[in-house]
């Protein structure tokens, strides 16, 4: 006997009158009110690091790609800086991503250092 049979219930078969119909009309269709919400952000200079500080103090996640940045610059370590000091005021979370990416995330976020599906 596979997994899936003992999930289901064994060698029974299933005919249509097993299922029952649901009545989407019965769902609320309203969307639930977001409390929090995830941007992206593409960071090419200051200017950009401002709005993705405003996004985080407001309480939202921001994943910048720095790839517009030339690594050799000093301005990628500023607001590289500048964006880990906003999530350690908010009691946040900052991850960098290889040299393309970065996490920032509000009070009460916290980034796993560990991939999915990669425990050891």
């Amino acid at each position: 006997m596979g997994l899936m049979s003992k999930i289901l219930g064994g060698d029974q078969s299933r005919t249509v009158e097993d299922y029952a119909e649901l009545d989407l009309d019965d769902a609320s269709t309203s969307p639930a009110e977001a409390t929090m919400q995830v941007h992206i952000a593409e960071v090419g200079g200051q200017a950009d690091a401002i709005d993705i500080k405003d996004a985080v103090y407001d309480g939202d996640i921001v994943i910048a790609d720095i790839t517009r940045l030339r690594t050799e610059d000093s301005t990628v370590e500023h607001i590289v800086d500048e964006l880990r000091q906003v999530a350690q005021e908010v009691d946040g979370d900052i991850v960098r991503k290889g040299d393309d990416q970065m996490i920032i995330t509000p009070t009460g976020v916290r980034i796993s250092r560990e991939k999915l599906g990669q425990k050891l």
